[in-house]
């Protein structure tokens, strides 16, 4: 029975088809430990040699190797011999000796390998192989005692048995991704208009949301998104509607949040909480701090009542729990804190309210309104009653104005690269609104690349992924220049 890979043949090295022996060079390349094998000894002849074939493990092709050895049971020894710097040693044998256990990834069930974080598909299991299969770790390549270790195995070996097993053929399974992974209480939004960050928060949350089960139902969440608008001004009528909003609706609710009064019918209103509910107008009384200390930072409102709202069981509880207002860049800055959040029907309706009380506060105190901050400290879409289907469109519609639109500016700067052939150094210099901020200068772009790393130089991804490119051709330049010097 010949090798016959059946995934990532371009990536093995084939040695004697007919062979028994499986070599997994782990993150070692390929020639390394090829050579490591010719300097120990062992025959890598095409017609003689043990060894079927030779190839890596980063990790990530657990599943593949795997199949490999399933459908070639004439491989009976499996050799490790290699550096792992991402955890495939382990996690190979791992497999082999503790078996599956299934878990959750990304909210779908998987299995994983015990004691490991590998993930895996249950489509091949170690009882597959009927202990036909022998696992021999060798080490590393740099071990001192590593030739003697792969001449003694390698001689030891008893002669090749007849193939009595059929070739088995399994599927890769599909790994069905109901989320991509990220931090889910790390998001953060910079937008320049409510509409805009709006798309962008139920981008966040359809695409990296969690799915958690709430006594309400089945949510997908995010914990404290951080959100902020630097020009938050009223969305126009025809962009509501355009949206899926009633823009009355809007302005009524502006009125609303505006209300001293208690909502008929309701166990709270905000306007009811900001204006007369603690025994006083907390909004009158920011307005007229800020007159007489504009940089005052005690201009900070609670809207959440502890004895009514906590301590007793009192109905109804407000999601809008604190505002904190200040002077910050000659501005009027205000920051939003809610307990909870409906993303999709709720937060742009929130921060047109929240305009409503930047506003009434900075004509108040003689302020020009700045930028809004909303933290949300668990946003939601309800994906039942054609919640997730909106929430797609919305992604979708959002995808297809960013490939639309013009490159972003990035908030820390923009860099200037250029190549010093006489000194073999790449140069950048790192500007803002045409001021000099700082000069990078090394031989190579990953050196440049950890030095604006460790600066936190960029914040925009596409503006880095832009930059790392030109960095690269930046390095192509430089040794262009050297290689004609030579």
């Amino acid at each position: 029975m010949e090798f016959i890979p059946l995934h990532y043949p371009e990536k093995l090295e084939l040695i004697n088809l007919q062979g028994d022996v499986g070599v997994v060079t782990l993150w070692s390349p390929l020639k390394v430990v090829r050579d490591h094998l010719q300097r120990a000894g062992i025959d890598l002849t095409h017609e003689e040699s043990r060894i079927a074939v030779l190839g890596t493990l980063y990790g990530e092709g657990l599943p593949e190797l795997l199949r490999n050895l399933l459908y070639n049971p004439q491989i009976r020894y499996l050799v490790l011999f290699g550096v792992d710097l991402g955890g495939a040693r382990e996690s190979l044998l791992g497999f082999f000796a503790r078996g599956l256990e299934p878990t959750v990834c990304l909210g779908s069930e998987v299995w994983q390998i015990v004691g490991t974080h590998q993930k895996l598909d249950n489509g091949v299991q170690p009882a597959d192989f009927q202990e036909r299969l022998r696992l021999s770790d060798l080490g590393k390549p740099g071990d001192a005692e590593a030739g003697e270790g792969l001449r003694r195995f390698f001689a030891t070996l008893p002669p090749v048995q007849p193939v009595t097993v059929e070739r088995r053929e399994v599927p890769l399974a599909r790994f069905e991704v109901l989320r991509f992974p990220s931090d889910p209480r790390g998001h953060q939004i910079l937008a320049d208009a409510p509409l805009a960050a709006w798309k962008e928060v139920v981008h966040r949350l359809y695409r990296f949301g969690h799915r958690v089960r709430l006594t309400k139902g089945e949510r997908l969440e995010l914990q404290n998104l951080k959100v902020t608008i630097r020009q938050p001004t009223e969305e126009s009528a025809a962009h509501l509607r355009e949206h899926g909003f009633d823009p009355e609706a809007f302005v009524r609710y502006q009125q609303a949040i505006l209300s001293a009064a208690l909502p008929p019918d309701q166990h709270y209103g905000y306007g009811h909480r900001l204006r007369s509910h603690f025994g006083g107008d907390s909004l009158v009384r920011v307005a007229s701090m800020l007159r007489q200390d504009p940089d005052s930072r005690h201009a900070y409102i609670a809207l959440w009542d502890t004895k009514r709202d906590l301590l007793s069981e009192a109905p109804g509880h407000p999601c809008l729990v604190s505002l904190f207002v200040r002077r910050f860049e000659e501005a009027l800055t205000l920051t939003a804190t809610f307990r909870t959040h409906n993303a999709l029907q709720a937060w742009l309706m929130n921060v047109h309210g929240l305009i409503a009380i930047q506003r009434l506060i900075a004509d108040a105190s003689g302020l020009t309104p700045g930028a809004i901050t909303i933290f949300s400290h668990s946003i939601t879409i309800d994906p039942q009653g054609g919640g997730l289907e909106r929430a797609r469109s919305i992604h979708d519609f959002r995808n297809q104005e960013r490939a639309r639109s013009d490159f972003q500016q990035d908030p820390h700067g923009d860099f200037v690269i250029s190549v010093n052939g006489e000194l073999g150094q790449i140069v950048v210099e790192h500007r803002f609104e045409g001021q000099r901020l700082n000069r990078y200068a090394a031989g190579t772009a990953e050196e440049i690349e950890r030095m604006l790393v460790r600066d936190v130089a960029l914040a925009d991804i596409g503006h880095a992924l832009y930059l790392g490119r030109e960095l690269g051709r930046a390095e192509a330049r430089l040794k262009s220049l050297k290689r004609g010097h030579l």
